[in-house]
């Protein structure tokens, strides 16, 4: 296998599958078995799951609530969007837990460092929940931060697009797609692939990012073996 430890960033709305919102437990179902199928393979796999399926911050921010107040509770539907995902796993057997940056002991561990990369070794699904603890912070920025605090190999955002094109390929019909690209020419492009924290800390710790459509059964699997699908930033 390429890769010995990676950490997988799944959006919220991923999990929606053709719902208007909340969760599609068959598009849960479909995300286990593709990480079942990448752990039997001896990787060990980390996940961060965002929360805009069931609340998202910003928007609620724009209608007037507390910045601060709204990003909590967006940290809280990361969690349950987590715990969603290992029922899921647990259901199909595997050996799974939940990290959260926010403490909920009835529920879940409070995230620390080494009990994560014991977990990882010990062949556990680990899931890291509530984001950062902060507000101001994406999950996708908490993805960056877990991927860097684990030493992952790699981070691979799982979205509905096939990787990084020059311009929304929803939108455009035009748009193309970039095989690899490294981090400065994201920059220079102003192309969307995280937000800027989470980017500049991939960079700066030398983590390369590959996205890809995670909604094809099989791309995670194919990925971790070596084959280039989706858009590798690096370097």
């Amino acid at each position: 296998m390429k890769y010995k430890r990676i950490l997988l960033k799944l959006s919220g709305e991923a999990l929606m599958g053709d719902k208007q919102y909340g969760i599609d437990m068959d598009r849960v179902a479909q995300y286990a078995n593709d990480i079942k199928a990448v752990h039997d393979k001896k990787v060990e796999v980390a996940v961060v799951i965002g929360g805009g399926n069931i609340y998202r911050g910003l928007s609620a921010e724009k209608a007037g609530m507390d910045r601060v107040q709204a990003d909590y509770m967006g940290m809280l539907a990361t969690v349950i969007n987590s715990m969603a995902l290992q029922d899921a796993l647990e259901k199909i057997g595997l050996k799974t837990r939940l990290l959260t940056a926010i403490k909920m002991e009835q529920i879940c561990e409070p995230f620390i460092r080494r009990r994560a990369v014991r977990h990882l070794e010990k062949g556990r699904i680990v899931i890291f929940g509530a984001g950062t603890g902060n507000p101001y912070f994406t999950t996708d920025t908490a993805a960056s931060l877990r991927a860097v605090e684990i030493q992952a190999d790699v981070v691979l955002k799982g979205t509905r697009v096939d990787g990084i094109y020059t311009s929304d390929p929803e939108k455009d019909p035009n748009a193309t797609k970039f095989e690899r690209i490294t981090f400065q020419e994201v920059y220079e492009r102003g192309l969307n692939v995280m937000d800027m924290t989470a980017f500049t800390l991939c960079q700066e710790n030398n983590l390369p990012i590959i996205v890809f459509d995670m909604n094809k059964p099989g791309n995670f699997i194919r990925i971790t073996e070596g084959e280039h699908i989706g858009t590798l930033v690096k370097g």
